[in-house]
């Protein structure tokens, strides 16, 4: 017997030591991944051998349990094996199962060490750009205003209703002058807010037949749509510039459907405070004149004012959609996962990444979803750490008694060579 086998032994067990140490000191670190040694004889051309050497350290990537939380960016993969795609300022490419991220104050997506998420960015014109991954950035700027230019509204006018006698003029003032008003905020190229006002009355003749007039602010519109800038209750109907009109009036079937659909165009809204001149439509399709009261059933239009990001939304596909103080939202770019062949290739480097190598093979990349092989994603939550602490501490228990069983072999060596010493 020699000393190399129970120092080799005694190496071998401090090493499986520390990493069962390791273990337990992450058993509460996000999207920690435990690791086990494997051990290896060790022959030098003898039956008898050398002692043992730690082999390699593999780790389990199995997944951890997964954990809600209050928090947009954090995130968590489910059913996959994928990995967060992490770019480091630099260019550096990293990997990491630690979903717990915050924006910068550039608005990039970054984990605690810095390094930013990726996925597919949103192109100029509002869609996901695809192609190369690149690091996601949230926008800083405020979304610009839009000014209306469609209105989609759908009423139904009481056929029931008395006509107004056409010695009765239009006057928004005035509820005798009309039978039903109703109005819808709609917005400038600056996104000041304006009100939009339309009255409908119905007519004499022909039959069937109903003057629509309109109001911006408070102030008529002539017959083209443009602002009448003198404050007066009353203006001309809408007529001259829409087919959807005949003569001043919406005509509608004997069955009570519109019997013209175009939308009417209104232009030259000029409202003397900076903005371009508002052009918009409005598409009455599917108003009625039915025995019912008079009602709005549907009532739409496209402008906003200008509006900041307020909130984030996450869903399983990874696909990011930002909420704005204007109610609007927006696209603004899709996380990315990336999985391996050999997971247990990667080369662990702290702060809960690993880094790509020969024996791992190349990532492949693709967008997350349920099915997939990168697995979903789900916002609100973590993945916890697969450190099994029952197994690690009986595991303990085991490293222990076998460190102790080899320093007993290295003591009964040197109580043989004692012996031989003490027969001189």
């Amino acid at each position: 017997m020699g000393f190399a086998q129970g120092v080799s032994a005694l190496n071998a067990s401090a090493a499986n030591l520390d990493v069962i140490g390791n273990n337990i000191a992450n058993a509460g670190t996000i999207g920690f991944k435990s690791g086990s040694v494997q051990f290896a004889d060790v022959y030098a051309g003898s039956k008898i051998g050398l002692g043992t050497q730690v082999a390699g350290v593999a780790q389990n990537f199995t997944a951890g349990s997964v954990q809600t939380s209050s928090r947009t960016l954090d995130l968590a993969i489910t059913d996959g094996d994928g990995f967060f795609r992490l770019a480091s300022p630099e260019g550096d490419i990293s990997y990491s199962r630690n979903g717990q991220f915050d924006m910068d104050k550039n608005g990039y997506v970054v984990n605690s060490a810095g390094l930013q998420l990726t996925g597919y960015t949103v192109g100029a014109n509002g869609n996901l750009a695809g192609g190369s991954p690149a690091p996601l950035q949230m926008p800083t700027a405020a979304m610009a205003p839009k000014p209306t230019t469609d209105i989609d509204a759908q009423f139904n006018l009481d056929s029931r209703s008395t006509a107004i006698p056409v010695t009765t003029p239009f006057n928004a003032n005035d509820s005798t002058t009309y039978n039903y008003a109703n109005s819808v905020t709609i917005y400038d190229s600056l996104g000041n807010s304006h009100e939009l006002s339309t009255f409908f009355a119905k007519q004499p003749a022909p039959a069937n037949s109903w003057a629509v007039y309109a109001t911006a602010d408070g102030y008529p519109l002539d017959a083209s749509g443009a602002m009448l800038v003198a404050p007066s209750p009353a203006g001309p109907p809408l007529a001259a510039n829409s087919a959807a009109l005949s003569t001043g009036a919406l005509t509608f079937a004997a069955n009570g459907t519109l019997s013209v659909t175009t939308p009417i165009s209104l232009a030259g809204l000029d409202f003397n405070n900076g903005s371009a001149p508002l052009t918009f439509t409005i598409d009455l399709t599917g108003t009625t004149q039915f025995g019912n009261a008079n009602d709005v059933r549907k009532l739409t239009q496209d402008g906003y004012a200008s509006g900041t990001l307020a909130s984030l939304t996450i869903e399983q596909n990874g696909t990011v959609t930002g909420k704005y103080t204007n109610e609007q939202s927006n696209t603004l770019g899709q996380i990315v996962l990336s999985s391996f062949v050999n997971p247990n290739g990667l080369q662990a480097k702290g702060d809960n990444v690993w880094a790509e190598t020969a024996a791992s093979g190349q990532p492949l990349t693709g967008t997350p979803g349920a099915g997939t092989k990168v697995g979903g994603l789900v916002s609100g939550a973590v993945e916890g750490s697969n450190v099994d602490l029952t197994s690690e501490l009986v595991n303990l228990i085991i490293a222990q008694r076998t460190y102790q069983a080899n320093a007993q072999t290295v003591k009964t060596q040197d109580q043989v060579m004692q012996t031989l010493m003490n027969m001189r």
